[in-house]
């Protein structure tokens, strides 16, 4: 995290650019980017909605309004300026020379707060990456030691190396390095997905809008101590831990990273393989801030980031791995809208909780060890009462609902056990 960012007193600007279509009004992007500031532990002076008419290539904003926000940082007395939008290395750098102030823009804003959260090895390799490719394109401005040249053997040597492009390259040798480390971690990972996928455990994603409290019901439900505040992108590592649901022995909860809305592309890409923990899940469990006005549009960006993953179809919005709707938040919400929410859950077939507090939690838990039984069948099998091995393996992974002699066989005495599987734990068992 640079030290001009933490603590900096901020203006924080939201671009509202006449022909792009948001899915959140500007009051709400507006306090997302404020969310966003708040994360990496600015102090916001002041924060507007900027209407643009007309993109300008080298400011994004007009003239007059460069002018105003110069004026708005000498008033609120700020040192930085965050933007709300993607600007190009052009418009940073003319901004910059404007206003007299250290510019950021939304990517940039992103990529500071997941420097600052990653905690795995895993996590710092995958910012660092996301953070050099969007380094690499922001070389343009005019330092001195950048209009030095280096290099030309002899005078039919040229001119040389100059030092923005021995800059360039170093950054490139190094994403190299970094995209081979996270290929041989994305192999590990896929290695141990399979693992867990031979197991008879299933596996349960927690998925959602950033802040919409997926750690703090992951807290609730395992007695964990994962990171989960009040704000934006507190987990970005993803957590698992087992936990055991009514008429399930065992399974695995994963706490996965937070989705938002224009994430950085490089971001999507370098977070993919932390992403596709979902893709192997039995469960998904959607988990939405139903106390925030935008949650509609919240639900709408984590679909097409689970469509992106092939988990949900695009067109049809249908998935082929059950998901859960979970409205948490429930003890924010008027006693009006909690009533109309509680009956429309029923509607949905989603549940209604607090993570907070715990209110419907345990019905929680009981929906979802409800959907992993539910395609359970009762198989019967005879087996030698010596065969010790297969009789613990069907108590400890199954329902067993009966064990009784069976008379002798070839082998001695024999047991006879009616057990209820899912499919999983069947597959696991024709192995043994």
């Amino acid at each position: 995290m640079d030290e001009v960012t933490r603590g900096a007193r901020a203006l924080v600007l939201c671009p509202d650019i006449r022909i792009f279509t948001y899915d959140l009004d500007a009051a709400e992007r507006l306090a997302e980017a404020e969310g966003l500031a708040l994360a990496i532990g600015v102090v916001i002076a002041h924060s507007e909605v900027l209407p643009v008419r007309q993109m300008q290539p080298n400011t994004l904003f007009g003239s007059g309004q460069v002018e105003n926000i110069a004026i708005a940082c000498e008033q609120h007395d700020c040192e930085l300026v965050v933007v709300d939008g993607a600007l190009t290395p052009i418009q940073q750098r003319n901004l910059e020379d404007r206003l007299k102030r250290k510019v950021i823009d939304r990517t940039g804003l992103i990529l500071e707060i997941f420097g600052e959260r990653a905690a795995t090895a895993e996590g710092r390799l995958q910012v660092e990456l996301a953070h050099l490719d969007y380094q690499q394109s922001r070389l343009v401005r005019s330092w001195t030691h950048l209009e030095r040249q280096r290099g030309g053997f002899g005078f039919l040597g040229g001119p040389g190396e100059t030092q923005i492009e021995a800059d360039r390259r170093m950054i490139r040798q190094r994403m190299g390095r970094l995209r081979r480390e996270l290929e041989q971690v994305r192999k590990t990972r896929t290695l141990h997905r399979e693992r867990r996928g031979r197991a008879p455990w299933p596996v349960i994603a927690l998925v959602g809008y950033t802040n919409a409290g997926k750690s703090t019901l992951f807290n609730r439900l395992t007695g964990s101590d994962v990171m989960a505040e009040d704000l934006l992108f507190a987990t970005l590592d993803p957590t698992m831990r087992a936990i055991s649901l009514p008429g399930v022995e065992k399974a695995i909860l994963s706490d996965t990273v937070g989705f938002i809305s224009d994430l950085p592309t490089q971001l999507v890409a370098a977070f993919r393989a932390t992403l596709e923990e979902v893709t192997g899940a039995d469960i998904i469990c959607h988990v939405r801030d139903m106390s925030n006005p935008a949650h509609a549009a919240q639900k709408k960006q984590v679909i097409e980031v689970l469509a992106d993953l092939d988990v949900v179809d695009a067109e049809t919005g249908e998935s082929e791995i059950p998901i859960l709707e979970v409205w948490n938040k429930s003890d924010l919400l008027d006693p009006e809208m909690l009533e109309e929410l509680r009956d429309a859950a029923d509607t949905h077939d989603a549940v209604l909780v607090s993570a907070a507090s715990g209110d419907g939690v345990e019905a929680f838990a009981e929906k979802v060890g409800a959907m992993l039984t539910e395609a359970a069948s009762e198989v019967t099998v005879t087996l030698p009462a010596s065969d010790g091995r297969r009789i613990a393996w069907l108590h400890a992974h199954g329902d067993v609902l009966k064990d009784e002699e069976a008379g002798e066989g070839e082998r001695g005495p024999q047991r006879r056990l009616t057990v209820r599987l899912n499919p999983k734990e069947l597959g696991q068992y024709s192995t043994l």
